[in-house]
């Protein structure tokens, strides 16, 4: 493995299936602290609309912080973006809170 590269340990993908189908899938990846540690960061949840609210996300966030939990991580951060309420209110439920809030600017036209 090259420097940068992500492993088994350090990068997991889920899906969440119903009847043997894909209807979501979600990744995290672990990084090392500057201060020692590890965090890991959700980088996709996607769950099909017609397969939402019935635990197929919920599953898959469970797999994934229980996966940065048995690699010692302090703690999993998720983005959710500004005007994505519903993405917002699914990691509130599951014991997310809002840390941080990036402002951009946009330099197109």
């Amino acid at each position: 493995m090259r420097d940068g590269e992500a492993d088994a340990t350090t990068v997991r993908v889920v899906v969440g299936t119903i009847d043997e189908v894909v209807v979501g899938y979600g990744v995290v990846t672990v990084e090392g602290l500057r201060s020692g540690g590890a965090l890991g960061l959700v980088t996709d949840l996607f769950v099909e609309p017609e397969a939402r609210a019935v635990g197929v996300g919920e599953c898959i966030a469970e797999l994934l912080v229980d996966f940065c939990a048995a690699r010692g991580c302090t703690g999993v951060d998720a983005l959710a973006l500004p005007g994505h309420r519903a993405a917002k209110n699914f990691f509130e439920r599951h014991g997310f809170t809002a840390r941080a809030l990036t402002m951009h600017r946009s330099l197109r036209g």
